[in-house]
């Protein structure tokens, strides 16, 4: 197979803060063609899970996002901190946070991209089993997220009904499932 990987010549950062950096990379491909400003967008990692409960029901979170003006459904999850020793951790720490469950088993599916053509990071995505509501919820100043648990039926008429429009979190599913043996490929 050709090699199409291109050779980074020189990187210019634009705009750095702590969960967005932008910068402008002059770049060359393996044909000697110059391609400047090539803008790739910083993100930290992410963890996603599809969690389930106990009993087998589907959690979910509701909440506002500003960039397209939408509240919806998504899967608990974040970005990795730095003090995170590990992605199980990060995503178990994100699941009490944000949904106040403490899970019996998490088991890492697969990573993914959101935008491999401008964005640095993985999402990573893992499958969490046998969640008990041990805690109220720990939300960030920003976050204001409403916890759901719907079955099976109803989670897959959700994303029948195109209820969850996280790109991320429907691949998550596609895992998820295929894990919990609901379809095999």
């Amino acid at each position: 197979m050709k090699d199409l990987s291109w050779k980074t010549l020189s990187s210019k950062y634009l705009f750095k803060d702590t969960w967005f950096t932008l910068r402008a990379d002059t770049c060359e491909t393996q044909e000697g063609k110059l391609i400047t400003p090539y803008y790739v967008y910083e993100f930290p990692d992410w963890v996603i899970a599809v969690a389930l409960t106990e009993d087998g029901k589907f959690i979910l979170e509701r909440q506002y996002r500003h960039a397209l003006g939408v509240t919806n459904f998504e899967l608990p999850g974040g970005c990795v901190e730095k003090s995170d020793p590990s992605l199980e951790v990060a995503v178990r720490r994100e699941l009490q946070e944000e949904t106040g469950y403490t899970f019996d088993n998490v088991e890492f599916l697969c990573k993914t991209s959101a935008n491999p053509s401008t964005n640095n990071n993985w999402a990573h995505i893992y499958l969490a089993t046998g969640g008990r509501l041990t805690q109220k919820q720990d939300l960030d100043p920003n976050e204001e997220i409403e916890v759901y648990l719907y079955t099976f039926d109803e989670l897959k008429q959700l994303l029948k009904d195109n209820g969850i429009i996280q790109s991320m979190h429907v691949t998550a599913f596609f895992y998820a499932f295929q894990k919990l043996g609901y379809f095999s490929l």
